[in-house]
């Protein structure tokens, strides 16, 4: 599962969905020709949506969307290649005119042709994978749950190398997450029962620091003064691994320590963090959404979209515009809705995905 497992105990509202869009064809046969309406290089370009789908249920989808044309095209990976995406589709990356897919349960990284989804090459026989992070054309690592080790992986043989221990960490409840490269390090946060960032030397492939920065960070990203930023979740009540207020903490990535923590309060729904084109702005999900400047020395003192009871799962921001994009998963049962906003937090429209969306890729040839 992507996000939900921590806090499914508190989404039992469910909710309907009637909505008038166009489509791909629902039929099984590839269809390669009608992917490629769907890809646009105006504008913002083309938002891919992963749906995570149920656990065990494998019914994981990817969805396609036009934001020139305003048109979906959800199913897109079974349509093209007709098979199912899995179980648990997590993650996708751009890199190397190819789109990664990490899809968690299934245990594997399909590699794809952007403008039509047709499957390339897979790397398999991974645990759990989360991420995929490229440190060059021949070498990109792969974040791992439950395992106490980042996989090396080889993308042009699409073959796993080596592996990247995590001091200090066991096996059964490791977890690596998220990926940022700075010079010529990679940052990455260990988010299950985890409460660190990790510093790895991309040259040696080794762990050589890390950063206690809060119980679960789950997410990170890296904005245009060469600061790191870490949103913690806080674990849950009786946690091994704690629990207590959520945190949303700024770090110089040069030297590798904790500048500023901006504290919430103690069982605050934070699942995301996100930060837009120019890297100057940050977003997150906290019950609202909420926007902030990376230069900014306290937290707004009000949000940018109000939730109005709504759980959003998943947030992205467009590159170009700075619309900003929130996935709603309803019950985590039926399809969820993608909720599309203007910098202002107006709504502007909205579209239907598959089960439990939360994962984004942005996507202009």
């Amino acid at each position: 599962m992507r996000k939900s497992f921590l806090y499914a105990f508190a989404l039992l509202t469910a909710a309907s969905l009637y909505l008038c869009t166009t489509s791909c064809s629902s039929d099984n046969e590839p269809e390669q020709n009608s992917i490629s309406e769907f890809i646009t290089d105006k504008g913002d370009g083309t938002l891919f949506v992963l749906n995570e789908g149920n656990s065990q249920y494998s019914n994981s989808t990817l969805s396609i969307y036009n934001t020139h044309t305003d048109t979906v095209c959800n199913e897109a990976f079974a349509k093209v290649n007709g098979m199912k995406l899995g179980d648990g589709a997590q993650s996708m990356t751009i890199a190397d005119n190819k789109g990664w897919i990490v899809v968690n349960n299934s245990n594997v990284v399909f590699a794809v042709d952007p403008k039509t989804c047709k499957e390339l090459g897979r790397i398999e026989n991974l645990n759990s994978p989360r991420y995929i992070h490229f440190v060059s054309d021949t070498k990109a690592y792969v974040t791992q749950l439950w395992n106490n080790r980042i996989a090396i992986v080889n993308p042009k043989k699409y073959q796993i190398t080596g592996h990247i221990e995590i001091p200090d960490m066991a096996s059964a409840s490791g977890s690596s997450e998220q990926m940022v490269a700075y010079g010529d390090y990679v940052f990455c946060n260990c988010w299950s029962y985890q409460n660190r960032i990790i510093k790895i030397d991309t040259r040696t492939d080794e762990v050589v620091d890390s950063l206690i920065v809060g119980v679960q960070p789950r997410c990170i990203a890296l904005d245009c003064n060469g600061k790191l930023w870490a949103l913690t979740d806080g674990g849950y009540q009786g946690s091994p691994a704690g629990y207590e207020a959520p945190a949303l903490v700024r770090i110089d990535a040069e030297t590798f320590s904790i500048e500023k923590k901006f504290q919430f309060n103690l069982g605050d729904y934070t699942p995301e963090l996100c930060i837009n084109g120019k890297k100057d702005t940050l977003y997150w999900i906290n019950g609202d959404v909420w926007k902030m400047n990376v230069n900014a020395d306290a937290l707004p003192t009000e949000s940018l979209i109000k939730s109005n009871g709504t759980y959003y799962y998943g947030l992205t921001v467009a590159p170009q515009s700075g619309e900003v994009y929130l996935a709603d998963a309803i019950d985590y049962t039926q399809n969820g809705i993608i909720y599309r906003y203007s910098t202002e937090g107006n709504l502007i429209g909205q579209f239907p995905a598959g089960v439990i969306p939360g994962g984004f890729c942005w996507f202009k040839p």
